[in-house]
């Protein structure tokens, strides 16, 4: 299985915390994915990719907080984590980059 174009839009970085480090130490990976993709569409996408076996995947929306700048009030964007359980023996390199 190739990685197509739109396995790409789906993931969009991976995040780096300390409580995606946490969870790393698990077997997991924590990337930031596009609000409309849903479960299966990024086990595809992480397998495609990065060339691994998935075991599960996770998902949370993080509402945007209302902030100000300069004065004047904005608000952040929603974002969507996925957290992706690997199969024993598989693990990814998210400090190199894609």
């Amino acid at each position: 299985m190739s990685a197509k174009p739109e396995h790409y839009d789906l993931i969009k970085k991976p995040i780096i915390t300390e409580k995606a480090t946490m969870a790393s130490e698990a077997g997991a990976v924590v990337f930031q994915v596009s609000m409309d993709a849903t479960k299966p569409m990024i086990k595809e996408a992480v397998e495609a990719v990065f060339g691994v076996k998935v075991k599960a995947v996770n998902t949370t929306i993080t509402k945007g907080k209302s902030k100000k700048f300069r004065g004047r009030q904005g608000e952040r964007s929603d974002k969507k984590k996925a957290y992706v359980t690997l199969e024993a023996g598989n693990t990814i390199d998210v400090s190199t980059g894609l």
